[in-house]
């Protein structure tokens, strides 16, 4: 015996839902991130081996 059931068969694939794409403000917000990080890449293990040399003279006195 057949029954023929609504939604048996798959419908039409549906398409693919567009990329999300950034700003020109977003772009320009995450480009200026990552050249901070670049720079505190550099920067911070400078500082942080003063605070410890500041640190090691403070408790060395």
């Amino acid at each position: 015996m057949f029954v023929d059931l609504p939604g048996y068969w798959p419908g039409d694939p549906k398409p693919e839902p567009p990329k999300r794409r950034l700003s020109p403000r977003g772009e320009r917000l995450l480009l200026a991130l990552l050249g901070f990080n670049m720079i505190l890449l550099v920067v911070a293990p400078v500082g942080g081996a003063t605070l410890i040399h500041w640190l090691i003279a403070v408790l060395a006195r």
